[in-house]
């Protein structure tokens, strides 16, 4: 066999090698050269690797993914292709050579890389045993023997041959490369004994004591400890011993850190698994224990155990069902000291404690339901008979969805004790929600789980409560919710309050959709104006006037009296107020529109009573009891804090009644015109009126300059005169345009001298061209003027059905008339020709259009 294809005697190959190395500069990668041989050449190429050739001059060469393999270790080859196959076998027939060369990238390549894919450096190894492995792959352990430099490929088919050459490593001398030295050495050690088991700690540990060799040792840090493929390959070319040592420092500093963070957090993780498993083991004596004790279940099971017993007996919705599953199944895995447990059986009890499927059967005795309300209330007749038509509707369609009514009225008149007596007409619970004040939303939507403190808002609370899906649910004080930056509680109720879309009423913290479509709300205001525009448009607004004297009177001896006796411990025979002290309290020591300040009045005479009984000897105050008349009111009340109203018979010219309605109740005004002698002041105003009773007085002040003729005024005002309009009780505010006529009256009696018929009062708007508009609260002003003795009252035409709303018996001796325009009112006004003639005048121009 030759020797090689340049003639050089093997046994000189290694010289030979370096003296080409270090001609061609050592350690730089070159291309690879591949150059075709001669046919005999290459022929031979397979028998120039003899075995026993020290250091070959051609090798064959297998290169494998990943794989760098450094001089002087012992490392296994894995063989997965059968090319790989195929050049150890050939190289193995020859020598017990072989190179390993190094892929550029550490990716899978094709089965046979070509030399494009190869670094120019290598490692020249030794074959020390190959081994048949039980999933067919061949297995080699090879041992590195001296890096090379490939010069040129002889052979790439069917296996990679090349001619090499073995390059030397430099070292220098000097300080600094044995400080490099201990360092590598530290790191080294620190990273063995931080990451490595007992024995492979002792066993690595001995291994770099025992390398001498400087470039030995980074050598075995770049096989053993450096992960990166780039980097080892970096290392294996690199022949300057110093800057390989330099570089294995970086990265094993590198490493040396990782290795750190990964023990840290590995000891983190430790403690976190003993702590369960100790608290796994605690718990798990803790059964033994309880077991041993006649107790199979620690506390935890017991109650997750009652929690699903709960959950089967209660006919939940399935959205709701599942939701319960959920939670019981998240309770059961928890501790008990968990945070989230505690929030998980708060939940599940409020879930549990909700009333689902749960309804009372309303009842459908019309009769017994309208009793009901007149037992409990005097008068009240449109929402008594509003209830009436709800039952015979639900008789008939028992699916028909409740109305959303708004009790309207002023305070004291019963809007919260009516909606006890519907719930009891209807037969359902009665839930009372105070809306007052409340100006976050989520006091009606409820808070997310998440907060501390959360629970369900003041609907869901109230169903709870009613143990009910259909209770009547009375929102009081609708009026007063709040709006700010802090929320906005009325937009939340405006799910709640919508028929059409309730029955999927979301509450935060329940979190489960639930049904109010059964639910009665009723809602109460004193004012209509404060409640949002849109939740307005989904209530039914029935108005609760306030009640007059007779009424308070009937309330009072009917309901009042009754219950202040039983609150203070009296009998009927004990007291007795008669009705006409009561009608003297109503007038004289309450002015209201309800009935609330009346019964503190009540309940004073009874405490004062009572007092008076109770000093008497036992026999005495069992025989006599205290009958309370007129007379005797100054002694239990004191003086009348209101003084009698009055109205003087025989008026003088410019004095008009006119009426006007208060929260309290009406009022009779009596507004008062007189000339002034200061021309320069020209109209003034007082009373404390408002701005719309300012612009009503300006607009009669034109009115009658400008009609002063056919009005039967022969000259408007004096040239030297000024007019002064002036509503008396100047210390109260007053406001609206209901006194217009009222004072067109006065200031036409005053030009004229003429006064206006006594006994009549008068109401309405006044317009420029002398139209007399319809105002609001007839009722109340019609029963101011009975009060007084004013058996006339002027009305406008459009308000004639306001006085047929009006009960006959509280009507019963009033006169109404009822006017369209001014001088039809000015007839009726005045006696005398003036007044018929424009009356007259007026009805000939409205026959002529």
């Amino acid at each position: 066999m030759q020797e090689g294809d340049d003639g050089q005697d093997p046994s000189q190959g290694g010289s030979r090698g370096a003296t080409d190395a270090s001609s061609d500069g050592v350690g730089a990668p070159t291309p690879v050269e591949v150059v075709a041989e001669p046919a005999e050449t290459a022929a031979d190429a397979a028998d120039v690797v003899r075995r026993g050739d020290r250091f070959p001059p051609n090798l064959f060469v297998l290169a494998l993914p990943g794989v760098v393999v450094f001089p002087e270790f012992t490392l296994p080859l894995v063989l997965r292709s059968p090319w790989a196959e195929r050049t150890v076998t050939q190289a193995a027939s020859q020598s017990e050579y072989l190179g390993v060369a190094v892929l550029k990238s550490a990716d899978p390549k094709p089965d046979a890389p070509g030399p494009a894919e190869l670094h120019p450096c290598g490692c020249l190894v030794r074959i020390l045993r190959s081994l048949q492995m039980p999933d067919g792959t061949r297995t080699l352990l090879v041992q590195g023997v001296r890096r090379f430099k490939i010069e040129r490929f002889l052979r790439t088919e069917p296996y990679l041959i090349a001619k090499v050459s073995y390059p030397e490593e430099v070292l220098a001398r000097g300080d600094e490369i044995e400080a490099l030295t201990r360092n590598v050495r530290q790191l080294l050690r620190q990273i063995i004994e931080s990451s490595a088991g007992a024995e492979a700690q002792q066993e690595m540990g001995v291994a770099v004591l025992n390398i001498e060799r400087k470039g030995a040792l980074a050598d075995f840090a770049a096989s053993f400890l450096i992960k990166s493929y780039d980097v080892r390959c970096e290392m294996l070319a690199e022949l300057e011993i110093q800057k390989r040592l330099l570089r294995v420092a970086e990265e094993l500093t590198r490493e040396l850190q990782m290795v750190t963070l990964g023990n840290r957090i590995q000891e983190e993780i430790r403690k976190k698994i003993e702590e369960r498993q100790q608290e796994f083991f605690l718990r798990e004596q803790l059964k033994a224990i309880r077991k041993e004790l006649g107790e199979d279940q620690d506390e935890r099971e017991l109650e997750v155990e009652e929690l699903k017993k709960r959950m089967k007996e209660l006919p939940l919705p399935p959205a709701a069902k599942e939701k319960a599953q959920e939670d019981l199944r998240r309770l059961a895995s928890l501790s008990s000291d968990s945070p989230e447990a505690a929030v998980l059986r708060g939940y599940l009890d409020w879930l549990f404690a909700m009333p689902f499927g749960k309804e009372t059967p309303d009842t459908h005795d019309l009769a017994a339901a309208r009793r009901i309300l007149d037992r409990d209330h005097f008068g009240l007749d449109e929402i008594k008979e509003r209830m009436v038509e709800f039952l015979a509707v639900r008789q008939r369609l028992p699916a028909h969805k409740g109305p959303i009514l708004c009790l309207l009225g002023p305070p004291g008149v019963g809007k919260t004790s009516l909606g006890r007596s519907i719930a009891e007409a209807l037969g359902r619970k009665f839930v009372r929600v105070s809306l007052g004040g409340v100006r976050d939303e989520a006091e009606i939507r409820g808070h997310r789980r998440t907060y501390v403190g959360a629970q369900p808002g003041r609907i869901v609370r109230g169903m709870r409560n009613a143990g009910s899906m259909n209770p009547v649910f009375m929102l009081d004080e609708i009026d007063k919710l709040g709006n700010d930056f802090r929320g906005d509680p009325g937009s939340a109720l405006l799910e709640a309050l919508d028929p059409e879309q309730n029955n999927n009423f979301s509450d935060h913290y329940i979190e489960v959709a639930l049904d109010l479509s059964k639910v009665f709300f009723i809602a109460t205001a004193n004012e209509i104006d404060p409640i949002p525009a849109a939740l307005r448009d989904r209530l039914e607004v029935i108005e609760l006037n306030g009640y007059v004297t007779e009424e308070k009177v009937a309330i009072a001896a009917g309901f009042l009296l009754p219950r202040q006796r039983a609150n203070h411990g009296l009998a009927a025979k004990d007291v007795k107020i008669t009705r006409g002290a009561l009608a003297a309290i109503v007038r004289q020591h309450t002015r209201e529109a309800g009935v609330r300040g009346l019964e503190k009045q009540i309940a004073r005479v009874c405490r004062k009573v009572a007092r008076e009984l109770g000093m008497k000897p036992r026999r005495r105050a069992r025989a006599a009891g205290v009958v309370v008349d007129v007379a005797d009111l100054p002694k239990y009340l004191g003086a009348a804090r209101f003084p009698p109203d009055r109205l003087e018979r025989q008026r003088p010219p410019g004095v008009a009644i006119g009426l006007a309605w208060t929260p309290v109740g009406g009022e009779v005004l009596e507004i008062q015109a007189m000339l002034i002698p200061d021309a320069r002041k020209g109209l003034e105003i007082t009373g404390m009126l408002g701005e719309i009773m300012n612009e009503s007085a300006r607009i009669a002040v034109s009115y009658v300059l400008a009609h002063h003729e056919k009005l039967g005024i022969s000259e408007a005002v004096p040239k030297d005169k000024g007019l002064h309009l002036h509503v008396p009780a100047g210390a109260v505010r007053k406001d609206g345009p209901s006194a217009g006529v009222t004072m067109v009256t006065a200031l036409v009696s005053l030009l004229s001298g003429r006064p206006v018929r006594p006994n009549l009062a008068m109401t309405g708007e006044i317009t420029l061209t002398g139209q007399v508009l319809a105002v609001g609260g007839i009722r109340d002003k019609v029963l101011a003027a009975k009060r007084l003795g004013i058996r006339e009252v002027l009305l406008p035409a459009d308000n004639r059905k306001d006085v047929d709303e009006i009960r006959p018996q509280l009507r019963a001796g009033m006169k109404f008339h009822f006017v369209s325009k001014y001088p039809e009112l000015l007839a009726l006004a005045f006696r005398g020709a003036p007044a018929r003639r424009a009356a007259a005048k007026e009805r000939e121009a409205r026959t002529k259009r």
